[in-house]
């Protein structure tokens, strides 16, 4: 295997733990924490002097963001997770009732819930089945869907948070379109780990908070919605923060910014987004084709030996449809059950999918990987 991209001195929980839960809470990287930490201490020695430096460097990552996604960064929006950008399609766009979204099953809850809730106007959600053993979410089970009714939106994970099935985006994006229904993605699964070109992909809207491959701090993220449908959603938040003319309070006109910047409202996370920021540095820095083959790899490497002790694989072996979580599952001790002998034996991972998944990121070894093959044969 090649050398990590992705430097481990960077990961100190790396000297106490096979940490294989990127797809659940990433841990911080040290550039990220040193990052965080000079914004606080900036707003302790200058206060609101340091506004000016830190709204520049939030810009600068809006620009990184947008380059993460694919996408131009007048685009992109900052929130503080990726329920609030969900949210923000849910609530935005006016509904009648009769009109459908269309959403897998089993998607991970905050996914579902904020369209689950637009029943009371009337609007009906259709829920995809996932297929077969590995969990396939088709463009044949989802153009039934879609065609069931009147849909006006498409909302999905890029990777199914429990089996680690990926959706190829331009694909379902070319299907929606075709049917004159949007594409909305939760793509938290996958941003920071997999090459992304959402613009180029005809997605419509994504979100994604930071904590998990991105590396970044919880409660701050990325919002991003096509130009072209920027005025199709209503503002659900509006703030000062969300005018052209922000820094002139005595002008009380809703004259909307005339990009993505409108969803934020009010004051920026600047802390939060220093933090987001420098871990997105790093990635971008590493390369994500180089950071995803090394992810492959781990992940290729642990479904051999998970194989040959037995396991049953629940995440596909399709390379066009996995990611970088692996879920599996073994007889005798299951769940959560399985999941503490690991945390026993300082694997840090998820009890999802009836089974355990595995998330491993680019600074990751082939001997963390073996700690849970370790702690496996440990049990018989």
């Amino acid at each position: 295997m090649t050398q990590a991209p992705l430097a481990r001195e960077e990961f100190p929980v790396g000297d106490r733990c096979a940490y294989l839960n990127h797809a659940g809470v990433a841990p911080l990287p040290r550039v990220a924490f040193e990052a965080g930490r000079a914004a606080d201490e900036a707003w302790m020695l200058e206060g609101v002097t340091a506004s000016d430096r830190y709204e520049a460097r939030t810009e600068q990552i809006r620009v990184a963001a947008a380059r993460l996604m694919g996408v131009s960064p007048t685009e992109v929006a900052f929130v503080k997770n990726t329920t609030e950008g969900l949210s923000f399609v849910a609530n935005g766009l006016d509904w009648s009732p009769g009109d459908r979204v269309v959403v897998p099953d089993h998607e991970f809850p905050s996914t579902i819930y904020p369209f689950l809730a637009l029943e009371r106007l009337g609007v009906e959600v259709e829920r995809v089945q996932p297929e077969g053993s590995h969990g396939a979410l088709t463009l044949d089970a989802f153009e039934q869907a879609i065609t069931g009714g009147r849909t006006r939106l498409v909302v999905l994970s890029w990777v199914q948070y429990a089996t680690g099935w990926r959706t190829d985006l331009a694909a379902l994006a070319d299907l929606c379109h075709r049917h004159d229904a949007l594409l909305c993605v939760d793509v938290i699964q996958a941003l920071g780990l997999l090459p992304c070109n959402l613009d180029e992909w005809g997605v419509d809207i994504a979100t994604a908070d930071a904590h998990k491959w991105m590396l970044g701090p919880q409660g701050v993220g990325v919002f991003y919605i096509a130009s072209r449908h920027l005025d199709r959603l209503r503002i659900s938040e509006p703030g000062w923060n969300s005018v052209a003319h922000r820094d002139d309070f005595d002008r009380l006109e809703l004259d909307l910014d005339p990009t993505a910047r409108r969803f934020e409202g009010g004051t920026h996370n600047y802390t939060g987004i220093a933090t987001m920021g420098a871990s997105i540095d790093l990635l971008l820095d590493a390369g994500l084709p180089e950071v995803w083959r090394h992810v492959d790899d781990l992940c290729t490497h642990a479904r051999e030996q998970l194989t040959d002790l037995g396991a049953r694989i629940v995440t596909t072996p399709d390379p066009d449809h996995r990611a970088g979580i692996l879920t599996f599952r073994l007889d005798g001790p299951i769940g959560v059950d399985l999941w503490r002998h690991l945390e026993d034996n300082h694997v840090v991972c998820a009890p999802r999918g009836g089974g355990i998944r595995l998330s491993p990121h680019g600074w990751n070894s082939t001997d963390d990987l073996d700690r849970v093959s370790e702690a496996l044969r440990a049990l018989s």
